[in-house]
């Protein structure tokens, strides 16, 4: 009978709710309403507490809130996707009624959980019924119900999956969309796999293991990087802090090593402080974090070395040079799409979009590493903004996010911007910018759908506006033809076109001549994108 959980006890549960939730990824990644290869639900959850399973792995607490409390920072640095933002919301709210807890039981548990959803519900600007947050809700809720008679954990917790899974079979009644695809909601589905990957260790005293195959995935670099492709600081340092005192703030810290080195992340909760940066004087950097505590999982990379570009003087320290007023990060993918933002002005490029939504660290080190008191992010994909929006408060910068939903979104915006402007002004001009866009994309599908009364197949090439299928075909030219059609209208007077990877130079040539005769009162500009799984991205101004 397990009455109460330890630390150790509730690391090792996290850890097997972690495995649970990575065996069954794909699972969830397929639980997609749209038959658009966007499918990430179950990368993201999956990564997002992958993030917090690495930290806590090897280590020993001696309080459940200690543990609680570094599963909710570690999994919102990690997050990814809007899933993976509401889940470490909720693991935030369940580390607040877990704060000073040193064992937990049956009633700790269930007012943290039901602390955990009201977290989260107040992290989403327009919550929705029939998705992860009320099948959450309604597991938590009916678990205060439950700690009423019992005071068993393991009780407790199949009541809470009882009632989450009674929840989770209802969404399709809630929500059409889902409905129409067959399919539960995906993100309520993680939640089941976490709780059930739980209630397996509090049952048997062992994790759930990993599948032959499956690996816990760690956050991927971001692919960040800025305009100077030069490395001036040799020395990738990075190491974590385990503070002495819970009440220390990393400012003064932050203040004395940014002038050290660059691409700086120095992320701060109240058990330790996480530290990146590029510096050429290492020794320094540890010798000001030893005032704050022991150090863990050091690493020092030579950067120089690396990439075989150290040369045989060692070059003089550059002065560090004054911040600019602004500065831009945005999420993009493909090389000409990259090369284009670049050229508008963007220093902070973040590798990412469908299938591969940056996390919030990522978001935040590309932030750290423009020289700018101010920073546009433009996120360009809907499932980004909000992890995005946690970066605000993890920087001392002025941050200002702007709601992009795709890369035509994001380029209006930058258009609109003014820099003799201030900050505020600027954010409402460029979302003003961005929701006068109209965006179409020509992608296939990646399973068999409904367009019309008719019944597609899986492959087939469609053409969205929004979540809109509105044209489908056999060739994506055709496609982009139809989608187009749909798109214009009398007031339009500019499409852009950016063509894919899977677009040769001659396609795109022959779309080009045909927009320009049948809408020859527009602008035409035709672009190189080469984004992956996107055969063509198109606006209409």
């Amino acid at each position: 009978m397990n009455y109460t959980i330890d630390a150790a006890g509730l690391s090792l549960a996290f850890t097997s709710a972690a495995n649970k939730l990575v065996n069954n990824k794909n699972i969830l990644n397929d639980l997609n309403v749209f038959p658009v290869p966007d499918g990430d639900t179950g990368s993201n959850m999956s990564m997002t507490v992958s993030a917090a399973a690495a930290e806590l792995a090897g280590r020993d607490f001696e309080t459940v809130g200690e543990v609680m409390n570094l599963i909710a920072s570690a999994s919102l640095r990690g997050a990814r996707g809007n899933s993976g933002v509401i889940l470490s919301q909720l693991f935030r709210g369940m580390a607040k009624r877990l704060k000073e807890c040193k064992l937990a039981d049956c009633k700790d548990i269930a007012e943290a959980f039901t602390e955990g959803v009201a977290t989260a519900y107040r992290a989403v600007m327009k919550p929705v019924e029939g998705t992860m947050l009320s099948v959450s809700r309604d597991g938590a809720q009916h678990g205060m119900e439950v700690v009423e008679t019992t005071d068993n954990l393991a009780a407790l917790l199949k009541q809470v999956i009882a009632a989450a899974q009674t929840s989770l079979d209802k969404t399709p009644e809630i929500l059409p969309a889902l409905k129409a695809a067959g399919v539960v909601d995906s993100g309520g589905q993680g939640i089941l796999y976490l709780l059930e990957g739980a209630l397996y260790y509090l049952e048997n005293g062992t994790v759930v293991e990993l599948k032959n195959g499956e690996v816990m995935p760690a956050p991927k670099a971001s692919g960040a990087k800025v305009a100077d492709a030069d490395i001036k600081f040799a020395y990738c340092t990075e190491f974590i802090i385990e503070k002495n005192n819970p009440k220390a703030s990393s400012k003064l810290f932050a203040d004395n090593i940014q002038k050290k080195g660059d691409s700086m992340v120095v992320v701060d909760d109240e058990t330790i402080i996480k530290v990146h940066i590029h510096t050429n004087n290492p020794g320094y950097v540890i010798e000001e974090a030893l005032k704050l505590g022991a150090l863990i999982n050091i690493k020092i990379d030579n950067m120089k070395y690396q990439h075989n570009e150290l040369s045989a003087e060692p070059k003089a320290e550059s002065p560090a040079e004054p911040p600019a007023p602004f500065g831009f990060a945005a999420v993009v993918a493909g090389e000409g799409l990259e090369a284009l933002f670049t050229d508008m002005g963007v220093t902070g490029l973040i590798k990412g979009g469908q299938t591969m939504n940056p996390s919030t660290e990522d978001i935040l080190e590309a932030v750290n590493q423009i020289n700018a008191e101010a920073v546009y992010i433009l996120p360009n994909n809907k499932n980004i903004i909000m992890a995005a929006e946690q970066v605000v408060d993890l920087t001392d910068k002025q941050v200002y996010v702007i709601p992009t939903r795709s890369v035509p979104e994001g380029i209006s915006a930058l258009l609109a911007f003014d820099e003799t402007a201030e900050g505020a002004q600027n954010v409402e001009t460029m979302k003003e910018a961005a929701e006068a866009v109209k965006t179409g994309n020509v992608t296939y599908a990646v399973r068999e759908f409904k367009f019309g009364e008719e019944t597609m197949p899986e492959g087939k090439i469609i053409g969205l506006t929004g979540k809109n299928i509105v044209a489908a075909g056999d060739e994506p030219a055709a496609v982009v033809k139809k989608l187009l059609d749909t798109m214009v209208d009398d007031e339009s007077s500019i499409i852009n076109i950016f063509y894919g990877e899977d677009v040769t130079d001659e396609e795109a040539e022959a779309i080009r001549e045909f927009v320009e005769e049948t809408y020859s009162d527009c602008d035409i500009l035709v672009h190189n994108g080469k984004q992956p799984l996107y055969y063509y991205i198109v606006s209409v101004e």
